[in-house]
């Protein structure tokens, strides 16, 4: 949590009244306050720490818990690959008369125990690395968008690999969004190895942020990692500073493993790389309508995701991703957006700190196609649902659109804005003598009468408050004045504005010259630089 500036009563003791000589420096306060500047620092950077919001008692929490383990012990997983199950049976697990494989509940709970509490996420560069440990909460993106809002024709239309990394790079501008993980698919790249490397290069070429992506198949990791290597200067690079983690689906609700799945973890376990271990199920279709035993399946899903990494590698990086997602029952289409999935992930967000662990979730996934007035409530009521529950990692926070079939560049920007409000709702309000503050209460009565331009004032503007760059405070005079405009007709100005200005040059040419030399990049070169 920022620390709060000093403002204690020396200095309201010390600031001049009305009428002083001082009246030219009071002005210039003045002026300050009216104009932070974009130099001023965020009152509520990512980080901000969570757990404020218990949808679940702690009663609650452990029934969860009972029962998931009551499934992992009773029902097992099924369509286990061979290496999973040496490895169990090696530990004391075994496979009951029906084939499954059964994991008892105090072999579950060493496996818990074991496993990694906290560490570093690294960026290209270091001013992007960060701890996922606690309750710490960041956001940012996710997802497998098969459709872009095109920027300039306001149509959805097949996403690109020039989306993706016109996605990166946006995203390398805005700071409320921590990292990058893949947002769309490159649905004109059809040969699997190559889409698996230029996704990978897309967005390790747009940002020098946290990246995620997914392979195809288990074999497709070690290349990719040799791009890393080239990208961070030579041979173990990567395996240093693993700037990019692997999402998977380990299991199949209900309750079976993904074989190919597991072949790709013990792929990226073999050179450092992070996992995000993620469950995806949907209420009343793939696990229970009913949330608490969604959540009890869910979680049993997601501890037989974290036991699987646990078994190639103990202690190795994981995530604890468990996404409860919602369908509409009189549908049967998916749903991101509402109060069931606000709270479903906010429960999960819940279990993943009941257990100490790592934890990730999804939110702010709308279902309407356009950055409108339900986009707004849908995105921010699970934004800060899942924040307020104190989730580390809060995946598909930015930008995605139409239940997660769309992407759209104006939304990156509005969700990014949206999220440093959300950020300060999370840092809730500190109370101490400074931050009373009663000697400055009483100067201002005694004195001028009012607050504005004091020391007391211009701390708290700095220290305290969020001012949006893209929102319309204006009069509605004035509004209509300067032509009208709604919010998303400014963030596509922004959007634009960046994607004509930011070209990050972090690959330098003989890097990427090199890269290309060895895999068939599909990016034009030239659509890297300004024009």
């Amino acid at each position: 949590m920022p620390k709060p500036a000093k403002t204690g009563s020396r200095q309201a003791k010390e600031r001049p009244t009305k009428g002083s000589a001082r009246a030219g420096g009071r002005a210039a306060r003045r002026e300050a306050r009216l104009r932070p500047g974009d130099d001023a620092p965020n009152a509520a950077p990512p980080g901000q720490v969570g757990g404020q919001y218990r949808p679940l008692t702690d009663a609650g929490c452990a029934k969860i818990h009972d029962a998931a383990l009551t499934l992992l012990d009773t029902i097992g997983i099924g369509e286990v690959p061979p290496i999973v199950f040496e490895l169990a049976k090696a530990r004391g697990c075994h496979r009951d008369r029906h084939g499954r494989l059964t994991f008892p509940r105090a072999f579950v709970e060493d496996v818990i125990d074991g496993a990694a509490k906290s560490f570093v996420l690294h960026g290209q560069v270091a001013a992007h690395d960060f701890e996922i440990k606690s309750k710490q909460v960041r956001y940012g993106t996710g997802g497998a968008a098969v459709q872009t809002l095109d920027l300039d024709k306001g149509r959805y239309r097949s996403s690109t690999l020039n989306d993706l990394y016109d996605f990166a790079r946006l995203v390398d501008r805005l700071d409320n969004i921590v990292w990058f993980t893949r947002c769309c698919v490159a649905t004109d790249v059809e040969d699997i190895l190559d889409f698996d490397i230029n996704t990978a290069y897309a967005i390790a070429a747009g940002t020098t942020k946290h990246v995620g992506t997914s392979f195809t198949l288990g074999e497709h990791v070690a290349p990719i990692v040799e791009m890393f290597d080239a990208i961070l200067g030579g041979d173990g690079a990567f395996a240093k500073r693993p700037f990019c983690k692997v999402h998977i689906s380990p299991v199949v609700s209900p309750m079976r493993y993904g074989e190919d799945a597991v072949s790709v973890a013990e792929a990226a376990v073999r050179h450092n790389m992070p996992v995000n271990s993620i469950i995806a199920a949907q209420s009343g279709a793939t696990a229970p309508a009913p949330l608490a035993g969604m959540l009890a399946q869910t979680v049993a899903e997601t501890l037989a995701g974290l036991i699987m990494v646990n078994l190639i590698k103990p202690g190795h990086p994981t995530i604890f991703s468990n996404w409860p997602f919602v369908i509409d029952l009189r549908t049967g289409a998916f749903s991101g957006g509402g109060g069931e999935i606000a709270v479903l992930n906010a429960a999960a967000a819940q279990m993943g700190n009941y257990y100490d662990l790592p934890s990730g979730v999804a939110a702010s996934m709308a279902d309407s196609k356009l950055a409108d007035a339900q986009a707004g409530f849908e995105k921010g009521i699970t934004a800060l649902a899942t924040g307020l529950a104190g989730a580390n990692m809060v995946y598909e926070s930015a930008g995605m659109m139409g239940a997660l079939l769309g992407a759209s560049f104006e939304s990156f920007v509005i969700d990014n804005e949206m999220l440093s409000s959300v950020q300060r709702v999370i840092r809730g309000i500190e109370v101490d003598d400074d931050m009373l503050g009663l000697d400055a209460i009483e100067a201002a009565i005694r004195g001028p009468g009012h607050f504005l331009g004091s020391e007391q004032t211009l701390a708290a503007m700095q220290r305290d408050y969020v001012y949006p760059k893209l929102s319309d405070r204006e009069s509605p005079t004035t509004w209509q004045e300067q032509g009208a405009r709604d919010m998303r007709e400014r963030a596509r100005d922004t959007a634009r504005e960046i994607l004509a200005e930011h070209f990050p040059d972090h690959l330098s040419e003989a890097v990427d010259k090199k890269i290309r030399s060895r895999f068939n990049i599909l990016l034009p070169r030239h659509r890297m630089r300004r024009n």
